[in-house]
């Protein structure tokens, strides 16, 4: 094992899929000339030259359109757009497009396209370049959504990504972008739809997803100063959803608090409360709990957007109120 940052685990899975697939191509905005917003395409371009990593203008629904034609033609495409706000901005290519295609034309076609999307608050983006809007795309079909939290997940999930042949919506939070951690220094992958139990509990079961996970593992390490033994689990896709691996736990503790930053309202969250609701109500000792951010835009303010988001103490608030009953 080796230890690098969520950057570098991503630049390595991009730097070694494009060795792999020589129809892999990779464009976006300031990807080529700058290496991205962040920095998660350096080397690329010297590598591979330009035919194969390349900007574009700043037009997201183009991009996701291209990255369709390209996958049509026979090409391994992958895009990201600066922020994952940008999505709306091209959001009928996606969800009308990427995702449909392929059932709209007698499944004939492969679609291997991976779009990175930065979301998250960062440093007061403010409320146009801080947003987590992955649970938008739950309700989709034919897209992957995933949500890594871990550069072991990130590098191993941002493979399995380029080799599938379905289009994967690949959301990374900016926060991790600097948070090391152990990787393989050999060859791997991490299948989509297999959750991953970062803490092993028997009290209460904390869903976590992307930043949220650590968010969840420092409120449970906390907590088992009270006598509380909470479990994360990280589901890291959540389109597929690992429900057996999160029901098992359910079932185990029979206790739930769900931590995103996505706005508490229709986020990841209301989903796996209902997915729990409906096949392990029984099991339940407590109402489950979510924690999410307010329903506001993001604050501009880097002291205000503290309070917007999640924190260890809104989870261990949490915690502690369904461990009453």
């Amino acid at each position: 094992m080796k230890t690098i940052t969520l950057m570098q685990a991503i630049n390595e899975a991009l730097l070694e899929e494009m060795e792999r697939d020589p129809n892999c191509v990779y464009f976006g905005e300031d990807v080529a000339t700058m290496s991205g917003a962040f920095g998660a395409t350096a080397g690329l371009l010297d590598r591979f030259g330009p035919d194969r990593v390349f900007d574009t203008p700043i037009a997201e629904a183009t991009i996701a359109g291209a990255a369709l034609g390209m996958a049509l033609a026979g090409l391994t495409p992958i895009t990201e757009f600066s922020f994952a706000d940008f999505v709306g901005i091209a959001f009928d290519e996606i969800y009308n497009k990427l995702g449909k295609w392929n059932w709209m034309h007698g499944g004939c076609f492969e679609i291997p396209v991976t779009i990175r999307l930065p979301v998250g608050v960062l440093a007061g983006a403010g409320p146009e370049h801080s947003q987590s809007p992955q649970a938008l795309f739950i309700h989709s079909q034919g897209l992957y959504v995933v949500v890594p939290s871990t550069a072991y997940d990130a590098k191993g999930l941002l493979k399995t990504a380029i080799r599938d042949p379905n289009p994967v919506l690949y959301f990374e939070h900016k926060l991790l972008y600097g948070m090391p951690g152990e990787v393989p220094e050999d060859e791997y992958t991490v299948p989509f739809g297999v959750a991953d139990i970062k803490r092993e509990g028997s009290d209460v079961t904390i869903i976590a997803t992307s930043l949220q996970v650590h968010t969840a593992l420092n409120a449970a390490n906390m907590l088992a100063g009270e006598g509380i033994e909470a479990e994360v689990v990280d589901p890291r896709t959540i389109v597929p959803l690992d429900k057996e691996a999160i029901l098992d736990s359910v079932r185990k503790t029979g206790r739930v608090v769900i931590v995103h930053e996505e706005p508490k309202t229709g986020g990841t969250g209301a989903e796996l409360a209902a997915i729990i609701v409906e096949e392990a109500f029984f099991d339940l000792a407590a109402p489950i709990k979510r924690v999410g951010s307010a329903d506001t835009p993001i604050p501009q303010s880097i002291f205000l957007e503290q309070e917007y988001k999640p924190d260890e103490e809104k989870v261990m608030a949490a915690v502690r109120e369904v461990m009453q009953y």
